[in-house]
This record gives structure tokens, C-alpha cells and sequence, in this order.
């Protein structure tokens, strides 16, 4: 029985791609390295860390990751307070159709915990969500089901009840590999992503609710059965 319903943040719920994209264009381009932003595709539903650690072997960069994180955060700060947080299309309603249809609600993000509570009170969806977790509480990162099974656990909710919203090929890795179903959502104004572990792709939050979910997951369920 569906009985929750778990979030990734960057991509799903905020519009957050674009600071990232930006922010690491500008520092690599500082360092000598002007990359294309389709560049930036690949760490898409990565942490920080991992970007860097990658990004500093590739290039050879001097400066330790820590430092590169740090950087890039405060740059991605100065976007954010010039351009503000852009929400995705739909997903306020969405969310509070999902709680109103009495499912449990988490958010499970690669982001920093603090930037999560910050995004959600801003965007007016704190009260919506009973557990956040942040890749950065648990041991490995998505693709692994880490994030995605303490979200379960804190909810009291057996992973196999859960449905899980992703929008990178990592993210919806994850909840695969946290026996979860998994809808892909390819927002037509990102650039296209491996959705290939997702067990059903929506291109729009517009028209979806707790029984539209429900269906899905009861059909997937069946499939695998």
C-alpha cells in the first residue's frame, strides 16, 4: 500500500541546476578550464564533494575540495539572492494535494541540510514535510538508496511503501536500489536526462494527485509482482 511520498529538492521542488551550472563554469574559467555547461550534466543529483573531488582530478586543481565547495556555495548564494529561488512549475499545489490526500511527505536531497529547510520555508512547503534528510547525514550518496531508506525509516514506513520523485539518472537510481517506486520527472525546461530507472516518466506536477500516484504505484507493484 502507498503509504509516502519522498522528494529530491534540486530540480523537483526548487530550481536550484542553474546556481550550480554557473557558479562552477565561472570558477573553472578563473582556474583556465572553460567547459560547455552540458559539462555539468553528469554530476547532476551528486553532492558537492563528489563534484569537486572529480573536477580537481580532471584539472588538476590546486586548492583542496573543501575550499572549492566553500567558494562555489558563496557564489551560488550571491545567484540565488539576485535572482531569487525559482520553484518548480506546479509542485506547491502538488504537494499540499499530496498531504491534504493524507500521504506521508519527505524530502531526500543531495543538498546540504540547512539549505533544504531554507529552500522549503521559502518556498512556503516546510509545514508539508514531516522529515528531510540530506545525503549528508548518511554514508553514501545517490546512486546508493542511503538518503532514500532514512527518509523511510524516520517516516515509519517500509521502503517498499514508498514512491519516490526524482529528475536525474542518479536520483532515480537511488530509489531503485531502495526497492521504491520511482516516477522521473523531465522538466521540458532542463536539459534531458537519463530517466531509465524510473517506472513511469510526468513532464508536468499540473494534473497529479495522492490517487494518480496511488494508481501508479499499484500498477507497478503489480508488474513486479
Amino acid at each position: 500500500m502507498l503509504e509516502a511520498i519522498i522528494f529530491d529538492m534540486d530540480g523537483v521542488l526548487v530550481d536550484s541546476e542553474y546556481t550550480y551550472f554557473q557558479s562552477k563554469s565561472q570558477m573553472l574559467k578563473e582556474a583556465g578550464h572553460e567547459v560547455e555547461e552540458s559539462y555539468h550534466f553528469q554530476f547532476m543529483g551528486t553532492t558537492s564533494e563528489y563534484m569537486w573531488e572529480q573536477m580537481k582530478q580532471e584539472f588538476s586543481l590546486p586548492l583542496s575540495v573543501p575550499e572549492y565547495v566553500e567558494q562555489m556555495t558563496s557564489l551560488r548564494q550571491a545567484l540565488i539572492k539576485q535572482n531569487g529561488i525559482k520553484v518548480i512549475p506546479h509542485v506547491q499545489d502538488f504537494v499540499k494535494r499530496l498531504h491534504e490526500g493524507g500521504l506521508k511527505l519527505a524530502v531526500a536531497s543531495s543538498s546540504s541540510l540547512v539549505e533544504i529547510k531554507e529552500n522549503l520555508e521559502t518556498i512556503g512547503l516546510a509545514d508539508y514535510f514531516s522529515e528531510v534528510v540530506s545525503t549528508e547525514e548518511v554514508t553514501h550518496s545517490k546512486p546508493a538508496p542511503d538518503v532514500y531508506l532514512a527518509a523511510a525509516k524516520r517516516l515509519g514506513v517500509a521502503p517498499e511503501n514508498c514512491l519516490g520523485i526524482e529528475d536525474t539518472k542518479n536520483g532515480t537510481g537511488a530509489v531503485r536500489n531502495a526497492d521504491m517506486v520511482c516516477v522521473g520527472y523531465a522538466n521540458p525546461a532542463f536539459p534531458k536526462q537519463d530517466l531509465t530507472f524510473a517506472d513511469t516518466i510526468v513532464a508536468t506536477f499540473a494534473d497529479l494527485d495522492a490517487n494518480k500516484l496511488n494508481n501508479i504505484y499499484q500498477k507497478v507493484r503489480e508488474s513486479h509482482a
